[in-house]
């Protein structure tokens, strides 16, 4: 399907409401210490004001108990950052329904924009309320979807609200999410490896049983890694494991030996005495881990077996870190395989990082603008590559 786009409308004179992410960090002084969400809805907004259209933004922000307004989860940080990236004064509504939101909208005039207060101060919002979506259409004239974080969930920002416009638009951002993330990984182009890390195989048992089928090279790391091995029958030591899930892993060991896929689990592994960056540590084999020990990243000959892999691939999906990269020297692994998704990269592979962990360990690790794409959708991005639909994405207008 040929998806809509706000490139294919022109907003002229239009009140359009755009269903942003901005569910951004903030620390407890109410600063953004992490505004790549926000940057990244700017070209679907600047688009819009550049039409001479004006636009009203809505986002959630966090986890408020959804029964009225919780200071720390208020958007006014936001509307700050905002309004300097773009570089004009950001309108903000106390509330996102009710009648300030209403005049305020009412009264926007092109080239400028409104910001609304967090979605979730309402619980009408994750329950898909229909009076409340309806609402919040009645503040424009068009509607268009920028979160891809969200397009996961049925709520009334992301669906609801879709019944009351003729046109249902996809965002810029929203867009390239679906280019990389769904239209290229769905016609790949081979040598194809994903790459699943992170601490738990609970919430990547269908990521790894679809990709089982459509991959050549399928590598295992982080945390993961010691339930695979527990199945195996290998001593882990104190290292994290999923005791509930051992006979999950053992079924997906014995899956993968008749997938064809080239199933790749670490070699050996950085073992520690305790869960300290400072810890001792040193290299053993994923046989030799002894009692009390806590692998805490995969060690130096994974790292070439993996390197090695990537970079002979053309197609490369990357979720999760490859160990406790958040502690400086047990960072490596995740370091050695960013850097090689970055070769694979420049040697014109197609490659996506998607997951929030991943995320943030490209961005510290500065790999951010040697990656084909970086998602901005931790859990939205990991259905999507697990095959599944996701209802807001389901909404978007074919284009005619």
């Amino acid at each position: 399907m040929s998806r809509l786009t706000v490139k294919d409308v022109n907003f002229r004179k239009r009140r359009t409401l755009i269903r942003v992410d901005f569910n951004v960090p903030i620390d407890a002084n109410g600063n953004i210490t992490n505004d790549f969400r926000i940057v990244s809805s700017l070209p679907t907004i600047k688009k819009i004001l550049d039409d001479g259209g004006s636009v009203i933004c809505m986002s959630h922000l966090g986890r408020p108990k959804g029964s009225g307004y919780e200071e720390a989860f208020s958007l006014k940080p936001v509307r700050e950052r905002l309004s300097q990236l773009l570089e004009t004064p950001v309108l903000f509504a106390s509330d996102c329904v009710g009648p300030e939101a209403l005049k305020l909208a009412r009264e926007l005039k092109p080239g400028q924009v409104l910001l609304l207060e967090n979605l979730r101060f309402h619980k009408e919002e994750k329950d898909n309320d229909p009076a409340f979506a309806q609402k919040l259409a009645s503040l424009a004239d068009a509607y268009v979807n920028d979160a891809f974080g969200t397009s996961h969930r049925a709520h009334a920002s992301t669906a609801g609200v879709c019944d009351h416009f003729e046109q249902i638009i996809s965002g810029l951002l929203l867009e390239k999410e679906l280019i990389y993330l769904k239209d290229k990984l769905e016609d790949p182009l081979h040598p194809y490896t994903a790459i699943l890390g992170g601490a738990k195989i609970s919430g990547k048992i269908d990521t790894i049983r679809h990709l089982m089928n459509k991959v050549d090279n399928l590598i295992i790391g982080g945390g993961m890694i010691f339930t695979f091995f527990k199945a195996k029958g290998y001593e882990i030591g104190a290292s994290l494991v999923e005791e509930d899930k051992v006979e999950l892993a053992k079924e997906i060991l014995e899956a993968v030996k008749d997938s064809g896929v080239n199933f790749l689990l670490p070699l050996d592994v950085v073992i520690a005495e305790a869960f300290e960056n400072d810890a001792p540590s040193s290299i053993v084999d994923v046989d030799e881990i002894k009692p009390g020990q806590i692998g805490l990243d995969i060690g130096p000959r994974s790292v070439r077996l993996f390197a090695d892999v990537i970079r002979k691939s053309n197609t490369v999906l990357w979720n999760g870190p490859m160990g406790v990269f958040e502690m400086p020297n047990f960072a490596k692994g995740t370091e050695m395989v960013c850097a090689a998704v970055a070769e694979a990269t420049a040697n014109g592979a197609i490659t996506v990082v998607g997951g929030g962990d991943s995320v943030s360990a490209v961005k510290k690790l500065g790999f951010s603008d040697k990656i084909s794409h970086v998602s901005t959708g931790g859990g939205a991005s990991l259905e999507l590559i697990s095959g599944l639909k996701l209802p807001a994405v389901e909404k978007i207008s074919e284009k005619s």
